[in-house]
């Protein structure tokens, strides 16, 4: 039998691809890693749709403020939100409504309503 031997450059080549391969998986790992984990819900596929569910509460806790506890539940908030945002994006609602004029004002920032109704679901998750 004979051996197969491999070129310097083929182990050299092989080594950079498995190096960076590494490196991405370390990349898209470490991050989730770091990142905050909530209790677990059952509006998380919307909550998804944010990216800093933190930042989202003040928005929330204001306009729950301006409804005077005249706001809607959950499950309506879930029940309209869901429909909005099943196959897009947030940002890609935003705009449409930007386009529509479907906006929300809350002390004094002028917002998408689908944006608003999901901090004020945030809010009242949290």
């Amino acid at each position: 039998m004979s051996e197969r031997s491999y070129s310097r450059r083929a182990v050299t080549i092989g080594g950079g691809i498995a190096a960076a391969l590494g490196i991405a998986a370390i990349g898209v790992t470490v991050p989730r890693l770091f990142r905050r984990h909530y209790a677990a819900s059952p509006y998380d596929d919307l909550f998804a749709k944010l990216i800093d569910r933190d930042a989202a509460l003040p928005v929330g806790h204001a306009a729950l403020e301006q409804w005077n506890g005249k706001a809607p539940t959950r499950t309506m908030l879930a029940a309209t939100l869901r429909p909005r945002l099943e196959r897009r994006t947030l940002a890609e609602v935003s705009n449409a409504e930007l386009a529509q004029g479907n906006l929300r004002e809350v002390q004094g920032w002028v917002l998408p309503e689908s944006l608003v109704l999901l901090c004020v679901l945030a809010a009242l998750e949290r």
